[in-house]
């Protein structure tokens, strides 16, 4: 009985009782070291602060800075339209008459009534109607055109006025109105010194008559054509 109480006491190995609860004393130490070790370093891991990032905030649809400018739209390059050869003529409501049958003095009043011109070309026959006209009839045209008045006959005699002493102007236009085509050798200043033919002398319509013109007194205008 003394051996077993003697053993239990002391043990085998020569330890005592304060051995064994040191050893087991030290094991729960250093559990608790444990555990207030790695509670420790999750509050040291807790005042370390992590870098704070700021929330971005959505910008605002108002504000100046915030709004998306679309990209500019591509303009359409302007064209220029080709410069045209011709001015464009402006529709005046003035046509070519209808002259054909028309006796052609009668036809030469129309045309002059209307602001335009006329040139005669005659035929050879005894007839003094209009055979055809150049535009023909319902043509638009523009005043002071002229149009080509063809006669089915032969150009009728005429006599030539007799010029002298007029002012140069009024006597080409008694030419054109008597038939005649006016030349001026000498310019269309002043007065009549000379004609050819003379006055009096029978020609034909469309024939040319030459006047001579001298220096314009003080009371003269210069001739404009006619």
């Amino acid at each position: 009985m003394t051996d077993g109480t003697t053993d239990r006491e002391t043990g085998r190995d020569g330890t005592g009782p304060d051995r064994v609860t040191l050893m087991v004393g030290g094991g729960i130490a250093a559990a608790l070291l444990a555990v207030i070790g790695s509670a420790g370093g999750w509050v040291l891991a807790g005042d370390e602060k992590s870098p704070v990032t700021a929330p971005v905030e959505a910008a605002d649809s108002r504000s100046p800075s915030a709004q998306t400018t679309p990209p500019p739209r591509g303009r359409p390059t302007p064209t220029t339209a080709a410069p045209s050869s011709t001015a464009p003529t402006r529709p005046t409501g003035l046509t070519v008459p209808d002259l054909v049958g028309m006796n052609f003095e009668e036809a030469r009043h129309e045309l002059r009534g209307l602001g335009l011109g006329w040139q005669f070309v005659f035929g050879n026959g005894n007839s003094s109607s209009v055979l055809s006209t150049n535009p023909t009839a319902g043509t638009p045209v523009q005043r002071g055109v002229t149009v080509v008045v063809t006669v089915t006959g032969s150009a009728p005699p005429n006599s030539v006025p007799d010029l002298l002493g007029m002012k140069c102007r009024d006597a080409g236009a008694e030419l054109v109105d008597d038939g005649f085509s006016p030349r001026y050798p000498t310019g269309r200043s002043g007065t009549v010194t000379a004609q050819e033919p003379e006055g009096g002398a029978v020609r034909k319509w469309n024939d040319i008559v030459s006047i001579s013109c001298g220096t314009a007194s003080s009371g003269d205008e210069s001739a404009s054509p006619q």
